[in-house]
């Protein structure tokens, strides 16, 4: 394959800016190796005079498959961020991106409508009400169709297709119809509903049978697995046993599907190796300064989205002011709040109700020269994020519901030296392997008040023996290992209707 922009990195190790090239892709139908996700693994940027850029993403798939890809030639196909006429694909430090148009109406009913209005409530246990349109779900099925038609351009014969998340839940089926020769494998990265929920959408039916159309399905959670097995038994009637659903094939012979938990992870190395940069470390102390020296400093670092807990955390910190339990300047809180879906109602309603808490608590417990709270409504870079990881003395990963929840393990790995303490809700995802976090129930503000105080105060002996521990669970299992362990399962699961019984997902 011959490159048509150029790769390298710059000094910080994030993949550097490239120019798209305007001419027609000459690789089609030559990737051994493909993904498929909503959106491409960089952004769109044009300059005052007119000149195209992409800079990496900052989104926790694509930091975690960022590094997976790195070294191995495959295809990416994804949405590039704009409405109307898709790029023409491109190279990006050795990777092929495939951008698949959406025009405005697709993004208003598949995108923001099916996927955050109606499967992203239903998958974060109604947390909000979902919102049903027939309209969304035909765009959905579209834009699902482009996704399949695009991956059959770049797919080599035989190759190895891996499609994520919920956006693409109907890809696998129809690929297998259009491409029976590759083997296809689908990875969850947010929650996978109880059947009671499940059984809310009127198009459950077919979101299953478009799942089965893979070989091997992926969810962060053992339970997330059992509960979209439970749904195959219980709504489409299909035979389960043990991790293989069992499902009608070609011929009349019945097809094994392997669908198990094989929980996310990330580069930890790479955090690590930022942690301990002397401009990261510096940065981090510039952090504490600004902020007056205090002698405890939380950190909150999320999407601005219902299911991340924001408010409860916020109402928890502002109830320690108010008793005075805690007081600034000794104690402070950084609240990151990473823009998210702005045209969404429900996250504008949110960003609002945020907006109102901190301003209250600074109103109320503030003074000159020291902040309660301090908010930031904005993403940072990889190196920015690192230096206020190891500032803060306490992490808060409150989310209400959640996959896995990726900032508590980055958070974690830029602790080289076993400072800091994880507070972490048992609804998340991390939970099930971060089990020496400090874990709480967000639901319970007297109990999170508790769990937060617990950490910023216990004996440093403790904390150290705390974060070894978790340190350990992240360097032993990091995403190399959950990549290798993804494919190995999907190289293994079964594509003919022979398998009885199940083997174990291969762990590291």
């Amino acid at each position: 394959m011959s490159e048509r922009t150029g790769g390298g990195s710059d000094s910080a190790g994030r993949p550097a800016d490239h120019q798209a090239d305007a001419g027609p892709s000459t690789d089609r139908g030559s990737y051994d190796f493909v993904v498929a996700a909503n959106r491409l693994p960089v952004d769109r940027k044009e300059d005052k005079d007119g000149t195209v850029s992409w800079q990496r993403s900052p989104g926790g798939l694509v930091s975690a498959m960022d590094s997976v890809m790195r070294g191995r030639e495959g295809a990416w196909i994804g949405w590039a961020g704009d409405t109307g006429q898709a790029p023409e694909p491109f190279v990006d430090s050795g990777m092929y991106l495939h951008p698949v148009q959406l025009t405005e109406e697709d993004v208003a009913d598949y995108y923001e409508g099916l996927s955050n209005d109606t499967l992203w409530p239903i998958y974060h246990d109604v947390i909000v009400p979902a919102t049903f349109h027939r309209r969304w779900w035909q765009a959905y099925v579209r834009v699902n169709e482009r996704f399949a038609a695009a991956i059959c351009e770049v797919a080599a014969q035989g190759a190895t297709v891996w499609v994520h998340d919920y956006q693409l839940q109907l890809v696998p089926a129809m690929l297998r119809t259009m491409r029976p020769d590759v083997r296809i494998g689908w990875f969850n990265h947010i929650p996978f509903p109880p059947v009671e929920l499940f059984a809310q959408l009127p198009w459950r039916r077919d979101i299953v049978e478009g799942l089965l159309g893979a070989d091997f399905l992926g969810f962060q959670r053992a339970s997330d697995a059992a509960n979209f097995r439970r749904a195959c038994r219980d709504l489409a009637k299909l035979s389960v046993k043990g991790e293989l659903v069992f499902t009608p094939g070609d011929g009349g012979q019945r097809r094994a599907v392997r669908a198990a938990g094989v929980p996310i992870s990330i580069d930890t190395d790479h955090f690590t190796e930022l942690a301990n940069r002397p401009e990261v470390r510096a940065r981090a102390k510039e952090i504490r300064a600004s902020l007056g020296d205090p002698t405890v400093l939380m950190l909150g670092c999320d999407r601005l989205d219902y299911t991340k807990g924001i408010r409860h955390r916020l109402k928890a910190y502002q109830e320690l002011l108010r008793d005075e339990v805690i007081t600034p300047p000794e104690y402070c809180l950084i609240q990151v709040a990473v823009p998210s879906r702005e045209r969404v109602d429900a996250y504008k309603d949110l960003r609002e109700q945020v907006e109102l808490t901190v301003a209250q608590a600074n109103g109320d417990y503030s003074s000159l020269g020291s902040t309660a709270i301090e908010y930031l409504h904005q993403s940072f870079d990889q190196a920015e994020m690192a230096a206020m990881y190891q500032a803060a003395d306490v992490m808060l990963v409150t989310p209400l519901r959640d996959g896995m929840n990726l900032v508590a393990k980055e958070y974690v790995a830029c602790h080289p030296d076993d400072s800091g303490a994880l507070v972490l809700s048992e609804f998340a995802g991390a939970a099930e392997e971060l089990t020496q976090a400090y874990l709480c129930n967000p639901h319970d503000i007297e109990g999170l008040k508790n769990t937060i105080m617990r950490a910023a105060t216990a004996p440093v002996v403790e904390r150290r023996r705390r974060m070894r521990a978790l340190r350990r669970r992240i360097r032993q299992y990091d995403v190399q290992n959950w990549a290798a362990g993804f494919l190995r399962a999907l190289e293994a699961a079964p594509q003919r209707p022979s398998a009885e019984g199940t083997a174990a997902v291969p762990r590291p």
